[in-house]
């Protein structure tokens, strides 16, 4: 009994991914986290500069759109008679994937059903594409993850990962001050090879995801 508990709380930390929510209340800007779009960098540089940083509980520090709307977005509005403007990042689908692939091959979670080292990147997207998907591959989307209320506003600005440039220069300017990054949560390096065919059926199903992501600016 005390060993499963322990490789339940070992298989626990070993799947955390630091995502909170940041508000500025004086720039009206809330940023939420996107899992695996470099967000953790942003979190550590900017967590004292914030008016509010939600770091728990879980279901609140990892807020989606809808869920920041609901309790977060309402408060401002009946507290104080205002709106944040909200600000994501999102990731090109694939790439997006690959990170968690990667990142869930890591040596803690071996023989644990979350991870990946025993898969391909092929058997990966297979694996997100079924229904139910199994727990190496329940990650959710980014579609999902920044769908609004039905009642509530959607996102005001969404960045593409890979424009960090951009990113960067919006948060200066928006928040007046200098922003130091490090790299955090990072990856296991492998090769994502990635076969024709489940790429196509992919794009096919996910169709949406990457509509989101061509969108973004």
């Amino acid at each position: 009994m005390l060993k499963s508990r322990l490789r339940q709380s070992e298989t626990a930390k070993a799947l955390k991914v630091n995502n909170k929510v940041l508000v500025f209340y004086k720039e009206r800007l809330a940023l939420l986290s996107v899992p695996k779009t470099g967000s953790t960098a942003y979190q550590t540089a900017l967590r004292d500069r914030a008016d509010l940083v939600v770091s728990g509980p879980t279901d609140l520090k990892h807020a989606n759109m809808r869920r920041y709307d609901r309790f977060f977005q309402t408060m401002f509005r009946k507290m104080f008679d205002t709106e944040m403007e909200v600000m994501a990042v999102v990731r090109e689908p694939i790439d997006w994937l690959g990170s968690w692939y990667r990142y869930r091959r890591r040596a803690e979670l071996a023989g644990d059903a979350h991870s990946t080292q025993s898969l391909t990147f092929d058997d990966y997207l297979n694996a997100y594409m079924q229904t139910p998907r199994p727990a190496c591959a329940d990650v959710g989307c980014q579609t999902e993850f920044l769908q609004p209320r039905s009642n509530g506003a959607g996102v005001t600005h969404v960045f593409r990962y890979e424009n960090q440039d951009k990113i960067l220069h919006f948060l200066q300017n928006r928040l007046q001050c200098d922003i130091q990054l490090q790299r955090e949560n990072v990856s296991p390096r492998c090769a994502l090879e990635l076969s024709d065919q489940i790429e196509q059926r992919f794009r096919s199903l996910h169709g949406a995801e990457f509509a989101l992501h061509h969108a973004a600016s």
